[in-house]
């Protein structure tokens, strides 16, 4: 009897803690069992499924092919029931979740080259034929070589061209913050004689107004004008088109977007969601959500929308796997308020609108929190403990593994990870390229202890301006926007500096690349940061009013290291580094608590350093890298820069590792050294679509009317380039850039590499042996 009680025990053990299977095909029914031979129609069924299991962790394995939802997938702990759940595509077969639907279109030929259908239901902003995202009717038309929104035009919203609408209402206007922080979005509303009414602009927290040239307008009828372009009118339901060349809109298949969120995992703040994970799934069609209500975050420069195609908030212990997410007009993954361990790894996140993955908390958890740069809780009504009020933030998540590119493509303030009030974020071994603005951001000091490491993150800061690969703002409680107040606030009350960036951030064994701006941007206060054995390979690192920062150990390719505006009792470390062009100083008379031990080019660099009474024991030579050309930093044995006290590290973990992954994965342009021996031997070269000579000889000097052998001479100039267009000419020769002397094309480089971030360069050149002065674009 006692063996017969022990095997039920048994039997109904393994029972209990069975896993259980539930299977679904676009080609099932909800009527099956779930079963492998008898599938599921739909997610929706198989969630109902999971509470009638008595298994304490349950997979639901989608077979290959598309699945529209028909709503957002909400998972929550009274469907789990404290199960372990997994959904994942059935033995890798291609799965794909999409927030669209699919249309039957009756296609009609009319005017000209447009197709016109008539297309029931809710309105849409994405459509996609053959499985290819078009073009909504535009103005001025899609340029895919233009460096903002794929083209601009200050004329956008002319009464010219306003004039031309007969009803723009729900068009949209899109721009660039004047300053190029960031962007608007405004929906018309009306139209009043040659003036459009709008409402809109809240999606940035440095109020503004347009960019006068970088805009431009969508979404209305009489700007369908070139192929692959659309518009649908809501009033009529009819959807015109230009059909792209080659496309047979008779055979195409039409699908529109609809659904903003695809997945919700979604606790209570009492009882979060456990245990869930979604695996091998590829996230497409969600509709775009920049007109969707925006929050601040702090007193950064964000607003953001709290949403993305897969959306997590009162969470423990949840993943997504080797996911892909595309065609998104919003985010992709948001890790929102309260969540522990979450983990985002092996995913595939691109040409999407947005922000690829968001790890923000909620601003209940923030002691006196301030919305606007502009704005400062006094001290006397500061709450002045450290830390967070609740546990309302993300906590100990990661990201990792992942490829991120080609994504804000319509929102401009946007990362490819992006970090707000949160605590502990771990992002690691990420490919992270072709953005708008920063690679990696992070918007306030709330709560630091962040780890990022090993990513490779470049072609950053491609449609904005002032910015960094990596950016960070610091606006916390000791912050204040007047510098005078807040050196007084910084000297009376230095406990408030840390009350809330309490744990370092680290960032260590990363490569960085920004072309138009610095590769690390520590900007406004960003406090309490460990920077070491990282690749700066153009854009240099910047620190701004900030304490308690430590860089050391890095190697600042072709520039250098860019202090701007410290305080008195800083605190801040700049030691055992590479730099290769001299410090660039801005608003400093307090050089913090050590600069020294550094490696410089050139003797005229160190002694303008030691001039401020830095770097008494620094050097200066060629550092000797093992293979720059093939991005080995590493330096030899005979390199000064061992005799600082520099160490070697790894030059081949950054980015991805997972092989799939690291097939796909782009690296980024390696930088020729300018070095001295460049300077002097460059003679030809292509400088921002320009070909450029050295001044060679006695025949130059008199050809060109100089006063001697020096300068950089315009072979040929694109017509069309910006530099053209900024005045420049073919046979112009420069001879300073920046208020220094241009002797060799070398220079000219090595020059622009210290104003990069400003997007411009003042230069001087002889033309007709006169000398005319020029701002030449440098994006």
């Amino acid at each position: 009897m006692k063996n017969r009680i022990l095997l039920f025990l048994s039997l109904t053990t393994s029972t209990i803690t069975a896993q259980t299977r539930l299977f679904v095909s676009p080609s099932g029914r909800d009527t099956n069992p779930g079963t492998l031979t008898r599938p599921l129609a739909t997610v929706q069924k198989a969630l109902e499924k999971v509470k009638e299991t008595p298994a304490d962790r349950v997979q639901i394995l989608l077979r290959g092919g598309m699945y529209f939802l028909p709503a957002t997938l909400h998972i929550d702990p009274q469907i789990t029931q404290g199960k372990a759940l997994l959904i994942g595509a059935y033995q890798a077969e291609r799965v794909q979740v999409s927030g669209g639907r699919p249309v039957r279109a009756n296609w009609q030929k009319g005017t000209g080259n447009v197709w016109t259908a008539d297309v029931a239901g809710p309105a849409f902003e994405q459509l996609f034929i053959n499985g290819k995202k078009q073009i909504l009717a535009r103005y001025p038309n899609y340029d895919a070589r233009a460096r903002v929104f794929n083209g601009t035009a200050a004329d956008a919203i002319s009464e010219a061209r306003i004039s031309r609408w007969q009803a723009p209402a729900g068009g949209y206007v899109h721009a660039l913050h004047r300053g190029e922080w960031g962007d608007f979005h405004y929906r018309i509303t009306g139209k009043k004689t040659n003036e459009v009414t709008m409402e809109g602009g809240w999606q940035n927290n440095r109020p503004a107004p347009m960019h006068p040239k970088e805009r431009f307008v969508e979404n209305i009828a009489e700007e369908l004008d070139a192929p692959g372009e659309w518009f649908y009118d809501k009033t009529t339901h009819k959807l015109s088109l230009i059909p792209a060349p080659g496309v047979d809109l008779t055979t195409a298949t039409v699908e529109v977007s609809r659904l903003k969120g695809l997945v919700e995992l979604v606790g209570e703040a009492k009882t979060p969601l456990k245990h869930v994970r979604i695996q091998g799934i590829r996230f497409v069609n969600a509709e775009r959500t920049f007109m969707e209500p925006y929050e601040p975050l702090l007193r950064g420069d964000w607003m953001i929308y709290r949403g993305g195609a897969v959306f997590l908030e009162n969470t423990e212990n949840c993943r997504i796997d080797n996911c892909e997410f595309t065609d998104l007009g919003g985010n992709a993954v948001f890790i929102s308020r309260y969540n522990r361990n979450a983990v985002i790894k092996g995913a595939h996140m691109h040409h999407i609108g947005a922000s690829a993955i968001c790890f923000v908390g909620d601003s209940s958890a923030v002691r006196s929190p301030a919305f606007r740069y502009e704005l400062f809780v006094p001290y006397a009504k500061l709450d002045k403990q450290p830390g967070p009020k609740n546990e309302a933030y993300p906590a100990q998540c990661v990201a990792e593994d992942n490829l991120i590119h080609h994504i804000g493509q319509l929102e401009k303030q946007s990362a490819g990870v992006q970090i707000s009030m949160a605590s502990g974020i771990v992002v690691r071994h990420n490919s992270i390229y072709q953005v708008p603005r920063a690679g990696i951001n992070i918007n306030d000091g709330t709560w630091g202890g962040h780890l990022l490491e090993f990513n490779d993150v470049f072609d950053t800061v491609l449609e904005t301006g002032d910015h960094g690969a990596f950016n960070s703002w610091g606006r916390d409680r000791f912050w204040h926007p007047n510098r005078g107040t807040m050196d007084s606030v910084a000297v009376a009350h230095p406990e408030l500096i840390l009350l809330d960036a309490q744990a370092p951030v680290i960032i260590r064994n990363n490569r960085f690349r920004c072309d138009h701006g610095w590769d690390v941007d520590l900007d406004d206060g960003s406090s309490n940061y460990h920077i070491y054995n990282n690749v700066f390979l153009n854009g240099g690192l910047k620190f701004r009013e900030g304490f308690q920062r430590v860089a050391e150990n890095n190697i600042l390719i072709n520039n250098s290291f860019h202090p701007h505006v410290w305080f008195a009792t800083s605190g801040d470390v700049f030691r055992r580094n590479i730099v290769m062009r001299s410090y660039a100083p801005i608003g400093i008379t307090q050089w913090g608590k050590e600069l020294d031990a550094n490696l410089f080019p050139d003797a005229a660099a160190l002694q303008k350093a030691q001039k401020n009474g830095t770097d008494a024991h620094s050097l200066f030579g060629d550092p000797h890298f093992v293979n720059a050309a093939t991005g080995d930093y590493r330096v030899k044995d005979d390199s000064p820069a061992k005799k600082t006290g520099f160490q070697n590290f790894l030059m081949n973990q950054f980015g991805v590792q997972t092989p799939a992954l690291r097939a796909l994965a782009e690296t980024p342009k390696l930088p020729v050294l300018l070095n001295a021996q460049l300077e002097n031997s460059v003679q030809e070269l292509v400088w921002l679509g320009t070909s450029l000579r050295n001044v060679h000889g006695l025949g130059d000097r008199s050809a060109f009317g100089l006063p001697d052998e020096k300068g950089v001479i315009v072979v040929d100039i694109p017509a069309a380039s910006k530099l053209a267009q900024s005045g420049l000419k073919k046979g112009d020769v420069i001879r300073t850039a920046n208020d220094e002397e241009v002797p060799t094309i070398g220079k000219l480089i090595a020059i622009q590499q210290g104003v990069n971030w400003t997007g411009r360069m003042d230069v001087t050149v002889i033309r007709n042996q006169q000398i005319t002065k020029l701002t030449l674009p440098l994006k």
